[in-house]
């Protein structure tokens, strides 16, 4: 899965979009998911929804500006964290987690990070909010930090690294995580317009980036064989609200996603409605693992046939 920064849905998909080689021809080889929302405004709870099934929380929706613990005071409805902060206790799962416990394997490649793992120490705070010369990783876009449970393991050294390390693993089947979460830095998710660098960002910078990118994703053994990829945005622009009714919310606006698979017929689309919790939990109905958190949200729609309807 990629996370590209906040764009709306008209922006990216419509007749005007800066995108060409995502809305013209990624989209022709994958399916459209025309209704898919994010779940809240700004970056972190969208990211930490993904992986995790939490809600946001005052201090996720403020971007973690300080990497503070999560101070809990309780455990609500399905598996919710009550409190604030951002750095999770162990206690709180991940999809990380289950694929480990279920012998999977999971990779986070995060585009310009120096070091595995990078994160702040706790109580201090980010310094890699803003995009410096050379270094534009962003922490609040490399949601495997937040938790403790992946922190405190060796896990975290060995499967949150640069994004450099994905051209080798793509090269056979086996190498291949059975997750792999892919944050672009600061300029080429399309967040920065203009880029530290001088060039102009914004989206036209995503649909370079993808275009220098996806094909070997789309070319690689694993996708090939039974692969799925899911390209969204973690939010809309502007402070957008959501009224759908969609279990978890879609308070960060309606953004869009493309499905990309061999399972998946090219040039369809869909108008069922999903979130980043749907994603969190189509992923992990895909490896039989239970829902984590608002994943498990009664109504709450994995992908289905809409989708997956190569033999349609």
């Amino acid at each position: 899965m990629i996370n590209l920064e906040n764009k709306g849905y008209d922006t990216v998909w419509g007749a005007d979009s800066e995108a060409p080689y995502l809305s013209k021809t990624l989209r022709a080889q994958g399916a459209l998911l025309s209704q898919y929302y994010a779940t809240d405004h700004s970056s972190s709870p969208n990211y930490l929804a993904q992986i995790s099934g939490q809600a946001s929380n005052p201090v996720t929706r403020d971007d973690c500006r300080t990497y503070v613990p999560f101070n809990q005071t309780g455990t609500s409805d399905l598996g919710q964290a009550e409190g604030a902060g951002c750095v999770y206790p162990a206690s709180v799962p991940t999809i990380a987690g289950q694929l480990t416990s279920a012998g999977k394997s999971w990779k986070g490649y995060m585009e310009d990070m120096q070091t595995p793992c990078q994160h702040p120490e706790l109580g201090a705070k980010d310094d890699h909010q803003s995009a410096r010369e050379g270094d534009q990783y962003a922490t609040r876009h490399n949601p495997f930090v937040y938790f403790a449970a992946i922190t405190s393991s060796p896990d975290c050294q060995s499967n949150v690294v640069n994004f450099t390390a994905l051209a080798q693993d793509l090269k056979s089947v086996d190498t291949t995580p059975n997750l792999s979460y892919i944050s672009p830095n600061l300029c080429n998710d399309g967040h920065d317009s203009p880029c530290v660098n001088g060039s102009p960002g914004g989206l036209a910078a995503s649909d370079s980036w993808l275009q220098d990118h996806a094909p070997a994703i789309l070319d690689s053994p694993a996708f090939k064989k039974d692969g799925m990829l899911v390209i969204t945005f973690d939010e809309a622009d502007g402070q957008t609200t959501g009224s759908t009714g969609i279990p978890g919310g879609a308070a960060g606006g309606r953004v869009g996603a493309l499905v990309l698979s061999p399972f998946t017929r090219g040039g369809m689309s869909s108008d069922r409605q999903y979130n980043h919790f749907s994603l969190l939990a189509s992923i992990e109905d895909a490896f039989s693992l239970p829902r984590l958190g608002l994943a498990g949200a009664p109504g709450l729609q994995g992908f289905g046939p809409d989708v997956f309807n190569a033999g349609s």
